[in-house]
């Protein structure tokens, strides 16, 4: 055993038999979201990763769009469905809607989050307009929209790097479907101050829920997409500067009040690997020091990273995909892409700490998330271990095979 891990072992019992303070448990940060009047005052919030409900996965839904596609490599959405039936059998296609959420509905049951928030990661289009010059085109028949409502998804955030993947006209009518299904967006709209719009939620005595939603240039989003005073797009930046910052922070001192709860899901970032480049970590912080974030969900990255909790409030920097088509499509096998994650995050809307963290381990197969196998849960748990322990989080597997965020050893990060 090293002395940073005899440190963390042996650390806290030391701290308490002393009676020094070591700093927030998981434990101790729920038990205070809870006042002596026993009222709850913690939010319970479920986000997850990329959701491409486009491509593949539309055309095994009830109403599949036309499969035509312009990729260098495949040219119908159909061959995505192929390519997953030969290696994990076939589809009973059509499948219903709720089909692709498989295990994760039970979840999301039990764990019945106040809210249920995913980066829809496609266009939701019959629109034939695709953007020129770019490798990949995602969309969804309008008509497959039930599927989003099948998990009872309260919000899409969609400033990413797909929603425009079928022009301006693709956006619009994405933005009309969603709306028409009393789906609330963020991060896109008809010009900047649709796209800068965030989705608001009020919880009744629980207080307010806003969700911004933000596309870095990090990520591959086209500097086109960037929504302007007279052209749609999405709500963008191109840097991680002061005055990116800045520009979020004007936008959330004018609408948070007391007692709101503010995420951040933003789409950043590379594909793949666990590096967290010092200027997005330090971006990250910057938000919750001067833009008075409460939870960043980042996404991009095709599997989850580490976890850092600051000032007690959580910096997801990648999710990992939650549902894609990409069974059967070698390369980066060693970050396990068909694995992924429910979070579950629990804020005190007093304070706007973090109270819990929650993650349920999924993998997906035949186009279906399933609960993943004892052998993928832990290497999920050593994985998010490994990465998180980086930033001063630890991750630790339960009984019920869920992971917990452990981020009391905050003082043991170099």
């Amino acid at each position: 055993m090293n002395r940073r891990d005899f440190i963390q072992s042996t650390g806290k019992g030391l701290l308490a038999l002393s009676g020094l303070v070591f700093g927030p448990t998981a434990a101790g940060m729920k038990s205070a979201a809870v006042s002596p009047s026993g009222i709850d005052h913690s939010v319970t919030l479920f986000l997850c990763g990329d959701v491409m409900t486009g491509r593949g996965i539309d055309q095994v839904l009830p109403h599949p769009g036309d499969p035509l596609i312009h990729e260098h490599y495949m040219k119908s959405a159909l061959g995505y469905v192929d390519i997953a039936q030969e290696v994990n059998g076939p589809i009973p296609k059509p499948v219903g809607f709720g089909y692709i959420w498989g295990d994760a509905l039970a979840e999301l049951d039990g764990v019945a989050p106040d809210l249920r928030i995913i980066n829809l990661e496609t266009s939701v289009t019959t629109s034939d307009e695709f953007w020129p010059r770019k490798g990949i085109h995602y969309r969804m028949n309008p008509d497959n929209t039930p599927v989003i409502r099948a998990a009872g998804i309260d919000c899409c955030v969609l400033a990413n790097n797909h929603v425009l993947d079928w022009g301006y006209p693709g956006l619009e009518e994405t933005l009309d479907t969603l709306h028409k299904a009393d789906l609330q967006t963020a991060g896109a709209g008809r010009n900047l101050e649709q796209a800068r719009v965030p989705a608001i939620f009020d919880l009744g005595k629980k207080g307010r829920v806003i969700v911004f939603s933000l596309a870095s240039a990090s990520s591959g989003v086209p500097s086109a997409w960037a929504a302007t005073h007279d052209r749609a797009g999405v709500n963008f930046i191109t840097d991680f500067s002061s005055a990116s910052v800045n520009m979020i922070a004007d936008q959330v001192r004018a609408l948070k009040r007391p007692g709101d709860i503010v995420v951040l899901s933003i789409h950043w970032g590379s594909n793949w690997g666990y590096r967290i480049p010092s200027g997005q970590r330090e971006f990250a912080r910057q938000l919750i020091d001067k833009a008075a974030i409460d939870v960043i969900h980042g996404h991009s990255s095709h599997h989850p990273r580490g976890i850092e909790v600051y000032r007690n409030r959580p910096i997801i920097y990648g999710c990992g995909d939650f549902v894609n088509d990409y069974e059967g499509i070698r390369g980066h096998e060693e970050y396990r892409g068909d694995l992924s994650l429910m979070y579950f995050v629990s804020v005190n809307t007093r304070s706007g700490e973090l109270t819990r963290l929650k993650m349920t381990p999924m993998r997906i197969r035949r186009f279906q998330l399933a609960r993943a196998s004892g052998e993928e849960t832990s290497w999920l748990a050593a994985t998010m271990d490994r990465e998180s322990k980086r930033f001063g989080s630890r991750v630790e597997l339960q009984e019920d095979q869920s992971l917990i965020l452990d981020w009391g050893n905050a003082e043991l990060q170099k």
